[in-house]
């Protein structure tokens, strides 16, 4: 059974698990979805089961990771939302938490990227006790940029260019006195 962490009115945000593993590659396949990610689409169910691992470590090494977004309606993985650790440096910041998020595009502009963000940035201020959390996005996904920035409350400190993929990034922060969760 998947460890829930939070529910909101229309989702439920729990661990990812194996049982994920259609959805996920669903998700990670498609190449609407992974547009700004800075990663090909995966090709094969391997590299999805090797998603999920890292995933599945980063609970266990860090206690928190990405959460699988199930749908309350269908029951469906519709996508993923969580707190990553970055362990690596991203634009100097090393052992920071960085929010994100991905959906699959039948499941855009409805609202689950704002739904899920606000619920995992108030586990991540409330229950984790942290002061900053930190998003980046390509700084060509405006969609992701006009969530961040009008509708979770994140506020820019510049732009990077991503090592990963030679993208130029906005860089952004929120600390915890200026959350908002309504």
């Amino acid at each position: 059974m998947a460890k829930i962490f939070v529910e909101t009115p229309r989702l439920i945000l729990r661990e990812i698990i194996s049982e994920d593993l259609d959805r996920i590659f669903l998700l990670d396949s498609n190449p609407d979805v992974m547009r700004y990610i800075g990663v090909e689409p995966v090709k094969t169910i391997e590299q999805s089961v090797e998603t999920i691992n890292k995933i599945r470590k980063q609970y266990q090494e860090n206690g928190i990771a990405l959460w699988a977004v199930i749908e309350k309606e269908s029951n469906l993985l519709i996508g993923w939302s969580g707190l990553k650790l970055l362990t690596e440096p991203i634009n100097g910041f090393e052992n920071v938490y960085e929010l994100g998020y991905r959906f699959l595009p039948e499941f855009w502009g409805k609202g689950y990227a704002t739904e899920s963000g606000k619920a995992v940035l108030e586990y991540g201020f409330h229950q984790m006790n942290l002061d900053t959390i930190y998003a980046c996005v390509d700084i060509e996904n405006s969609g992701s940029d006009k969530i961040l920035k009008d509708k979770l409350g994140f506020k820019s400190k510049g732009n990077f260019v991503d090592q990963l993929d030679n993208a130029t990034c906005n860089w952004y922060e929120l600390e915890k006195e200026k959350f908002n969760k309504d």
